[in-house]
């Protein structure tokens, strides 16, 4: 599991997380939602160490990389995780064949030989196939969230991180993507963490749903309770969604 004690993170004289504390357990689909500019991308790039938090832990797997200065040791943690970047952040230069087994090359032992067998299975659990010699360019908006995240679980990671997955996205590919994330992990039991300012995406596919307000948690919840809060930044980002407390 994942547990965060006590993060907090800054940037110049301006706290974007102060002193949350939360465990993501093993198999779960944790959302983390909030208003544009509250620090939901901050928050998983500290998860990741991507950024340096100022003060708390960051435990994954019992390995706390809070504070550590050690490459090894977060090169280490890091071959648990499958980031899915906002952008999706594919190589133009690179097909979709070794766009796809880029992580290979770096993050796992297998030889170069299984790299064709393996990019086609993730292909396929993402639903594409016979994509592997074209070029970004030559993809659909939709079909480059999917060699992305094909990339992204090419390693095997028992976590999966999503930064914000339907930004920019029609409804059509908006909810291709929620299949996506909902796919993974039923059929790889991956846990996922996922930050998004889509509330009606967090409710349909979440275990739990925590909404970043002012630097902490304001409430962290299953979705049916979640609804019901009587918290009031919850309720009022409940209406500016446009979604009803039932």
């Amino acid at each position: 599991m994942i547990e965060i004690k006590n993060l907090s993170k800054a940037f110049s004289d301006r706290k974007i997380l102060d002193g949350i504390t939360v465990d993501i357990k093993d198999g779960e689909l944790f959302s983390v939602i909030g208003p544009s500019g509250m620090g939901k991308s901050t928050f998983i790039k500290c998860v990741i160490r991507l950024l340096r938090p100022e003060n708390g832990q960051i435990i994954v797997d019992g390995q706390d990389i809070g504070s550590t200065n050690s490459e090894f040791t977060l090169a280490r943690v890091r071959r648990s995780f499958g980031y899915l970047f906002q952008e999706g952040a594919l190589f133009d230069s690179l097909t979709v064949m070794e766009n796809v087994a880029f992580g290979l090359r770096y993050l796992t032992d297998k030889p170069r030989s299984d790299y064709p067998r393996i990019v086609k299975e993730k292909l396929a659990l993402v639903g594409l196939k016979d994509v592997e010699d074209l070029k970004p360019s030559e993809l659909s908006v939709g079909m480059k969230k999917r060699v992305s995240l094909a990339r992204s679980i090419a390693a095997e990671p028992k976590y999966m991180l999503y930064d914000e997955p339907t930004t920019g996205l029609d409804p059509v590919t908006t909810g291709m993507v929620k299949d996506l994330i909902t796919d993974m992990r039923e059929k790889l039991k991956i846990t996922s963490v996922v930050v998004t300012h889509d509330l009606k995406l967090a409710l349909e596919i979440s275990s739990r749903v925590a909404m970043l307000y002012n630097g902490e948690f304001v409430e962290v919840s299953e979705p049916a309770t979640f609804r019901r809060s009587e918290n009031p930044e919850v309720k009022e980002f409940m209406e500016i969604s446009g979604l009803s407390r039932k």
